[in-house]
């Protein structure tokens, strides 16, 4: 069986502290598609990555989206 393909999808964000990342942590940690995140708050962009197995950016920029942040594709 060959394994599964992963993605990772970069994106710029408007989380900014701790405590917004607990809450996108505690959404994308219940995920069944997410396999890893990370968000870099010393970033400028506030970089969210997210390593998938099925998610497109679209859907993920939905979900974070839904949480009341800001989150677009990182150019």
């Amino acid at each position: 069986m060959s394994p599964a393909i992963q993605y990772i999808h970069v994106f710029k964000t408007d989380i900014d502290t701790e405590a917004d990342t607990q809450i996108i942590g505690d959404l994308l940690n219940t995920h069944e598609h997410v396999i890893q995140w990370s968000v870099d708050l010393s970033d400028v962009d506030r970089v969210l990555r997210v390593v998938t197995s099925e998610l497109q950016q679209s859907d993920i920029i939905s979900l974070i989206n839904q949480q009341g942040y800001q989150c677009s594709e990182l150019q």
